[in-house]
């Protein structure tokens, strides 16, 4: 797929995960604040004349799924609004090493003082990306879903769940407030799981799903007998445990994998006939993806 002359960053965005303008704009006006500090480019402005032209080309030094391209495209044009950008691929395209994503063509100050923020999204969004795409591909025709989780880099959440949308992964919740997940400690503070279920379905309201996680088959039991989960959370289970979990169940509630979920694991995890696994690798433990972006003398 070629773009040319992209003007509006979300153009590029995945066709089927959502990424608020207002997310992209927040987050490239906090990297370039971050980056350019109070006196600017030094550097560039020491060395570079004024009305010196740069052509630039954003290339993917590995291969893999890119993600992040409508933020490095925000990032330029925060710094020149008339540059000119090319776009080779969209978020979620998978690429080979050595294909070049994005041209960019304008003001060399503004193309070297966007240069590492735009990389550094692309680079950690791709890798996200990445990742995730291993992830599902280890699960082969199975019916499960991939899901991150709430281990994300603070203050990037939203990027980061869309990265892995971008990788054909899916979201779990992504905060406290929009849905009701039940852990250990809760059960522990309410006295039993029949308690805290109670408690819980008497507040949801009628869109509100409610999880439950569970360490035990008998634990498990005492969930399907309450009749108040919508979903459980098998935490830590063994391959042969998790089996046993999906004929105990009987398709009654849906059931999350959690913990040890890794690539080593997942495509058995993905056999047992579970519905979701969700593994904060996605987002916490993704390499960064090697992207460069090289300067046309």
């Amino acid at each position: 797929m070629t773009v040319n002359d992209v003007t509006d960053p979300a153009a590029l965005l995945h066709p089927e995960a959502f990424l608020s303008p207002l997310a992209i704009d927040d987050a490239v006006t906090r990297a370039l604040e971050e980056d350019l500090g109070r006196a600017g480019d030094v550097t560039s402005v020491a060395t570079i004349p004024v009305a010196t032209h740069a052509h630039a080309i954003l290339i993917a030094r590995q291969a893999g799924v890119i993600a992040g391209l409508p933020l490095a495209v925000a990032t330029f044009r925060r710094l020149c609004a008339d540059i000119n950008i090319q776009a080779h691929v969209h978020d979620g395209n998978s690429v080979a090493k050595g294909v070049h994503v994005l041209t960019i063509s304008g003001p060399a100050r503004a193309v070297l003082a966007g240069e590492r923020t735009a990389l550094n999204f692309v680079g950690r969004l791709s890798g996200i990306a990445t990742l995730t795409a291993e992830y599902v591909r280890h699960t082969g025709v199975t019916k499960m879903r991939i899901c991150c989780t709430r281990k994300t880099t603070p203050g990037l959440r939203a990027l980061e769940k869309y990265a892995v949308r971008c990788g054909g992964g899916f979201n779990h919740r992504f905060g406290l407030d929009d849905a009701i997940l039940i852990k250990d400690n809760h059960i522990a503070v309410a006295g039993s799981i029949r308690r805290v279920l109670e408690r819980a379905r008497a507040h949801a309201g009628h869109l509100v799903k409610i999880e439950i996680e569970v360490d035990t088959l008998d634990q498990l039991r005492e969930v399907l007998d309450t009749g108040l989960a919508d979903v459980v959370m098998l935490d830590n289970m063994s391959v042969p445990m998790l089996r046993e979990a999906v004929q105990i169940n009987n398709k009654r509630v849906v059931l999350e994998v959690s913990g040890g979920v890794t690539l080593a694991s997942v495509a058995d995890i993905a056999q047992t006939g579970v519905d979701y696994a969700s593994s904060g690798a996605l987002t916490h433990s993704a390499p960064n993806f090697d992207v460069a972006l090289d300067i046309d003398a």
